[in-house]
């Protein structure tokens, strides 16, 4: 059973107080997610009992400490859906996942002229790292644009697929728009043109159940951070007869199999991609954090999630002056709300908010091209995961009404002041 307030126990922040006795309201999950206190106690416990290198080690303490990281792989396996524990590769975040296979990918089968297809949403980490590949192949990178409705255009993106598509990137949900796109159609789409299908998940893993296999893309990747797990862990998940061909991303230890003075031979998959010591205590965290998300389930967010967006996009129609970017229907979109208004800019909104204790999002969100595609410099953001509550959606909104309200009287001073002057300068000509 979805218990809340059994739920928002398990998160010490939660109790934390901000500005002036406010106790925290944390609208910012699309960034980062807060962790429960069993994951903050597994990595008290990795560094007090089992402290040790993984993987060369014949000790106690390194096997130990192999045994719970490998551990986790399968846990990665199970919880994504991935075909074997080979095919799951520990990286730093998603931005390195994308940037390993910008690199690996492009070295193995992207030549000049060829194109890779990416779409008006997505976020940074899946754009620079196709840009630095073109300044290297002399390829094309083109965008699949977005319909008016905030989705993907589904008859582009047949259009601008051709047999000189290399490489299709797109996220599964967008960190702006909160729309979740039909991966199994791009799938299809990509498999019939023999393109490789990436997909960055790192907004939907952590919110509704995500199958790799079921997708039917060729990769997929994700972050730690988002889903209650330690920062500095990444995922990427691929099919092997990829990675196999493709060459290593980074080299040094544990990515080896023997090295001589004349050249070296790569280790099996997935330490191939995994060189020098990882980041082991925080890996080890993520296997707590996938556990606790399964206990609660992704189903049970998911619904959850989306009830929360309902509610505060009803909420949110009292302010008819609002701009919101995102489909209407929740089944397309939930979690994410942004939005922005004409007169008050978002960093102004965020700073008024915060003084509630209420933490949101104000600027591009890693996603510039969107922005101007949308006609705006910059968005405020507000997105929830399963430990918000109705309740912090009423005092946002009643925050919200706080800071249009405070901007609205100084606008009318401003105008008034405006008049008063205007008169005076008249008066004096005269």
């Amino acid at each position: 059973m979805f218990d809340i307030n059994k739920i928002r126990k398990d998160f010490p922040i939660l109790e934390r107080k901000i500005t002036d006795g406010n106790k925290l309201i944390y609208f910012d999950n699309a960034a980062t997610s807060q962790k429960p206190k069993v994951v903050i106690d597994s990595l008290v416990k990795y560094y007090e009992n089992y402290n040790a290198n993984i993987h060369r080690g014949v000790h106690k303490m390194a096997e130990e400490a192999t045994c719970a990281y490998e551990e986790v792989r399968q846990k990665v396996k199970s919880f994504i859906g991935a075909r074997n524990e080979d095919e799951v590769i520990f990286t730093r975040n998603t931005t390195e996942s994308l940037n390993l296979l910008a690199y690996s990918l492009g070295e193995l089968f992207v030549n000049e002229g060829d194109e890779i297809l990416l779409s008006e949403m997505e976020h940074h980490s899946n754009i620079i790292p196709w840009y630095i590949l073109r300044s290297r192949k002399k390829i094309k990178v083109k965008f699949i644009p977005i319909t008016d409705n905030y989705e993907l255009d589904y008859k582009s993106l047949e259009q601008l697929v051709t047999k000189k598509t290399k490489i299709i990137s797109l996220t599964h949900k967008s960190n702006v728009l909160g729309t979740v796109n039909n991966i199994k159609k791009i799938a299809q789409i990509a498999k019939a043109n023999g393109a490789v299908f990436i997909v960055d998940a790192a907004q939907s893993a952590p919110h509704l159940s995500v199958d790799f296999q079921d997708l039917g893309c060729d990769f997929l990747v994700f972050s730690s951070h988002k889903m209650c797990g330690p920062t500095g862990v990444g995922v990427l998940v691929g099919r092997r007869e990829y990675l196999e061909k493709m060459p290593p991303f980074l080299g040094g230890g544990e990515m080896i199999r023997k090295v001589t003075f004349e050249d070296f031979t790569t280790n099996d998959l997935p330490w191939k991609f995994e060189a020098g010591t990882p980041n082991i205590a925080d890996v080890i965290a993520f296997g707590v954090a996938i556990d606790y998300l399964q206990n609660i389930g992704l189903e049970n967010i998911y619904k959850y999630e989306c009830e929360l967006t309902e509610y505060a996009l009803d909420k949110l129609k009292q302010f008819d002056f609002l701009k919101i970017y995102g489909a209407k229907d929740c089944n397309k979109r939930a979690g994410i709300i942004t939005f922005s208004n004409p007169v008050v800019h978002p960093h102004d909104i965020a700073t008024i908010v915060d003084q509630y204790g209420i933490a949101i999002r104000a600027g591009h969100h890693c996603a510039q091209p969107l922005m101007k595609k949308l006609n705006v410099s910059a968005t405020a953001r507000a997105s929830f995961y399963f430990y918000n509550t109705k309740e912090e959606i009423d005092l946002f909104v009643y925050a919200l009404k706080k800071a249009f309200d405070y901007f609205a009287i100084g606008a009318c001073n401003e105008l008034i002041k405006g008049k008063i002057n205007a008169k005076q300068n008249a008066t004096t000509t005269r």
